[in-house]
């Protein structure tokens, strides 16, 4: 933690005399002028009027240490400031850290430093000192109240630049043992997602989002408690309890209500939301999630924003090992290597059409947008090369398996 470069003290103090015995009373004073800035930044500045006693000594300290160091600095005019800024931006970098308001330090710093040159002055009067020493002294000290405040910002910008740089790489150590193949301890995630001011979910759910070769382009917005990794490859997203009432992807109002606030916070992106699960399974989420964006790039599922996999099991299913699929596809669909292609593109699109019609000519007709003469004579030619296999249960459902993958897009 670097305190800043202080500014320089204004010339005119510089050639200005200071009363030695003016040093000295305003030191005796401290105490009583101490007490008085700290009850009034209370009275005046909400934040610091709460019954903390850890804010209280922080304030206390925080005043005695300024009049402490402005009394010094007025008894030598050419000493430095580094003192003054090394304190304010220590107290602007642990009031960050503490998760308060930088607008509330600066309304106790502008209170406070009024209030401690109204006493400071009128002691400079009961001196009789001259005027120009007054005014000098009034520059040095609203100078002062400027530079401390100036420090405090950048304390506070800083620790708040730090702890979400440090709080982001926490939550990505998280979210990568979260969804690691071998599940982690609970206590080990317990511990780093305390660290990661994460709140532990019963059930989550992994969304993976497509990326070109330049990225994601702009980066969505992510919802609450959802840990994000957009620089993976693919990036992803981890939600909390996605079927929970704040945010929910399964029945009910709310449940539909999370589904398009999700969906249009994704606007513009393709992405595959895994199923939920037990938050020890995240891995499998993942995995689904993943399984389900390359089958959307293939062309094999649709391409449609946010796709979720809870929609498309089946396909998800059916492609799951592709070897033993395309093996299936051979065995099931080997009659039809005897015509054509184009014949045989015909046939496999009415064998389809009247398997999943339940064998009803009008209804295969009306799919396939032909005359049921057509659909007749085609299922005539069927048979010829199937034979009694059209109408066995078991071969019913590996032809309809085998021609579903036949007839998605190839690689």
């Amino acid at each position: 933690m670097a305190a800043p470069t202080p500014h320089e003290t204004p010339d005119n103090l510089h050639a200005t005399a200071v009363p030695p015995e003016f040093a000295r009373r305003l030191r005796d004073e401290l105490p009583s002028v101490a007490a008085e800035v700290e009850d009034v930044v209370r009275r005046q500045v909400p934040e610091y009027a709460q019954p903390d006693s850890a804010l209280g000594d922080r304030l206390r300290t925080g005043v005695v240490q300024a009049l402490t160091l402005f009394v010094d600095h007025v008894a030598d005019a050419r000493g430095q400031t580094d003192a003054i800024a090394t304190t304010y931006y220590e107290l602007g970098w642990n009031t960050a850290m503490a998760g308060r308001s930088l607008e509330a330090l600066q309304s106790a710093l502008r209170v406070g430093g009024l209030h401690a040159w109204r006493r400071l002055g009128r002691s400079a009067e009961d001196l009789g000192l001259d005027s120009a020493v007054v005014s000098a002294l009034g520059e040095v000290a609203f100078h002062t109240v400027h530079e401390v405040a100036e420090a405090a910002a950048a304390g506070y910008t800083e620790a708040r630049v730090r702890d979400s740089d440090e709080l982001e790489r926490r939550r990505r150590r998280l979210f990568d043992l979260l969804v690691s193949e071998k599940p982690a301890p609970p206590n080990a995630v317990e511990e780093l997602a305390h660290g990661a001011r994460w709140a532990v979910p019963e059930r989550v759910a992994v969304v993976v989002l497509a990326a070109g070769p330049d990225g994601l382009g702009e980066e969505p917005p992510t919802p609450a408690g959802t840990l994000a990794d957009l620089d993976a490859r693919p990036p992803r997203l981890l939600l909390s309890d996605p079927d929970g009432p704040d945010g929910s992807h399964g029945s009910g109002r709310s449940a539909r209500f999370g589904d398009r606030a999700l969906a249009l916070a994704l606007r513009g992106h393709t992405a595959a939301l895994g199923p939920t699960v037990p938050l020890a399974e995240a891995a499998r989420s993942l995995r689904w999630a993943t399984r389900a964006l390359h089958l959307v790039e293939r062309g094999v599922l649709p391409r449609q924003g946010l796709l979720r996999c809870a929609d498309h099991l089946a396909t998800l299913l059916l492609y799951g090992d592709e070897q033993l699929l395309a093996h299936l596809e051979a065995r099931a669909l080997g009659p039809l290597e005897a015509v054509p292609e184009p014949q045989r593109a015909r046939l496999r699109e009415t064998l389809l059409a009247w398997l999943l019609g339940g064998s009803n000519v009008p209804d295969t007709a009306a799919r396939l947008h032909v005359h049921p003469q057509t659909v007749r004579y085609r299922l005539r030619q069927l048979e010829k090369l199937f034979g009694d296999a059209l109408h066995d249960p078991g071969t019913r459902l590996d032809l309809v398996l085998a021609l579903q993958a036949a007839s998605a897009p190839a690689d």
